[in-house]
C-alpha cells in the first residue's frame, strides 16, 4: 500500500502518498483539509504564483473560498466555471478553457486548480497537460466519486460522440485535497452513485474492506465522520497502490480498476450522458461483469447475489430495463480495452482478484446484459 510519510503529514487527518518518483503526491483528507491549501502549494508547487481555477459552476462558493485562499498569499487568479455534467466534456470545452488560459497569460509559473466533480477533473486535468506542453495541477475534488476515484491516478480526459474518454493524456496532480465538508450539501443521488466505486475496490483487491462496508450501510449512507474518511482513505490506497504499478496502464494491472466499466461506458453513451450517473452505470456494470463472470464458470452464484445485495443495500440500481444488449455491444467494441479487433472484459474469479479475460463471445456477453434487464 501507499507510503504514509510527508511533509504534509501535520495537517492531514487522512494522508495517502502516491509514489511515482519524481511525479509522486499526496492526497490530503478530512474535514477542513481546504484551508491548509497554501501550505500545500508552497510544498508542492513553490515557484507558482498564478492559479487557474476551474470549477463546476454547482460548486462555486468553494471555488471562490480556493481563490481567497491564493489571494491571502499572493497569488494572481483565474476563475473558468464548467457546466455541470458528463456533455461539457467536449471539444469545445477544452479549447474554451485553453484560450481563456491563454488571454490571462497562463504559463509554467501558474498551476491549475480543478475545483468539482469527476467531470471538472478530468477537464481541467486534460487542460492542464496539453497548455505549455504541460504545467501543474491540483485536484480539489468535491463529489464522493471524484474523492475515491478519478482524482487520483492522472487520467485526464474529455469524450467524443459515442466514445467515452477516449482522447486524453496521463497527467499527474502535484497534490489532491479532498475536503469531506464538501460533500454535506451533496445530493444524495450523488453521493449513493459515487459509492459504486467504493465498493470495487472491495471486490476487486480489498476483501477484507468489503466486509467493512457491508458491516456499515448505515454509517456510510449517513456520511458520519469517521465512517466516511474511511472509505475514502482505503479507496485512494487501494488505488494508489495499483497506480504505483502500472502508471500508463503497459502491465495491464491498471485495468483491472475498470472493473464493470466496460459495461458502464456502454451503458452511458447508449443511454446518453447524464442519463445515469456514472457512478450508477458502474454499479450496473459490475452486476453484468458478475453476470458474465458467472456464466463463465468463473464464480459462483454466491458471489453474484453478495455484489448485488451490498450494491441495492446503499441504494444502487444493479438493472437497467432499457438496455438493449445488441445496442450495448456494438457500443462496447469503442472500448479502450478492445485490442487488435478483439473486446477484453475486466472479470472476478473470487472477491478480491479480477483478471482482463480476452475473448468473450458475444452471446455470454448479451446474455449478462440480459440478465440485468
Amino acid at each position: 500500500m501507499a507510503n504514509m510519510h510527508s511533509p504534509s503529514e501535520t495537517w492531514a487527518n487522512e494522508l495517502v502518498r502516491v509514489n511515482l518518483e519524481e511525479r509522486s503526491y499526496s492526497i490530503n483528507i478530512g474535514p477542513g483539509q481546504l484551508e491548509h491549501l497554501p501550505s500545500g502549494l508552497s510544498e508542492c508547487v513553490p515557484k507558482c504564483r498564478h492559479g487557474v481555477i476551474v470549477f463546476d459552476e454547482n460548486v462555486r462558493g468553494i471555488a471562490e473560498r480556493t481563490q481567497n485562499l491564493l489571494t491571502g498569499v499572493g497569488f494572481r487568479s483565474t476563475m473558468i466555471d464548467v457546466p455541470s455534467g458528463e456533455s461539457s466534456k467536449c471539444i469545445s470545452s477544452i479549447e474554451r478553457l485553453w484560450c481563456r488560459m491563454l488571454a490571462d497569460h497562463t504559463d509554467r509559473g501558474s498551476v491549475v486548480l480543478a475545483v468539482g466533480g469527476g467531470v471538472v477533473g478530468d477537464l481541467a486535468g486534460f487542460a492542464a497537460a496539453g497548455f505549455a506542453r504541460g504545467i501543474p495541477l491540483v485536484q480539489i475534488p468535491t463529489t464522493l466519486l471524484s474523492q475515491v476515484d478519478s482524482s487520483v491516478g492522472g487520467k485526464t480526459g474529455i469524450n467524443l460522440p459515442g466514445a467515452k474518454n477516449i482522447v486524453g493524456a496521463f497527467w499527474q496532480p502535484s497534490l489532491v485535497v479532498v475536503d469531506t465538508q464538501s460533500l454535506a450539501t451533496l445530493p444524495a443521488r450523488e453521493y449513493v452513485s459515487g459509492l459504486a466505486e467504493v465498493v470495487k475496490y472491495g471486490v476487486i483487491l480489498l476483501p477484507e474492506f468489503l466486509a467493512y462496508l457491508e458491516q456499515n450501510v448505515a454509517a456510510i449512507l449517513s456520511k458520519q465522520p469517521a465512517a466516511l474518511s474511511h472509505i475514502i482513505a482505503e479507496s485512494c490506497r487501494a488505488k494508489a497502490a495499483v497506480v504505483q504499478q502500472d502508471e500508463r496502464e503497459t502491465t495491464g494491472l491498471r485495468a483491472i480498476l475498470n472493473y464493470g466499466h466496460t459495461f458502464a461506458h456502454a451503458l452511458e453513451s447508449v443511454c446518453g450522458y447524464g442519463t445515469l450517473f456514472h457512478g450508477e452505470a458502474v454499479s450496473i456494470g459490475m452486476h453484468m461483469a458478475a453476470n458474465l463472470a458467472q456464466l463463465m464458470g468463473r464464480v459462483d452464484e454466491d458471489f453474484v447475489r453478495r455484489q448485488q445485495t451490498l450494491l441495492e443495500q446503499l441504494q444502487l440500481p444493479t438493472k437497467s430495463p432499457h438496455a438493449d444488449p445488441e445496442e450495448l455491444w456494438l457500443a462496447m467494441q469503442h472500448d479502450k480495452k478492445v485490442e487488435h479487433g478483439a473486446l477484453r472484459f475486466i472479470l472476478p474469479s473470487r472477491i478480491g482478484h479480477v483478471e482482463l479475460v480476452p475473448g468473450v463471445a458475444k452471446g455470454l456477453a448479451t446474455a449478462a446484459i440480459q440478465a440485468a434487464r
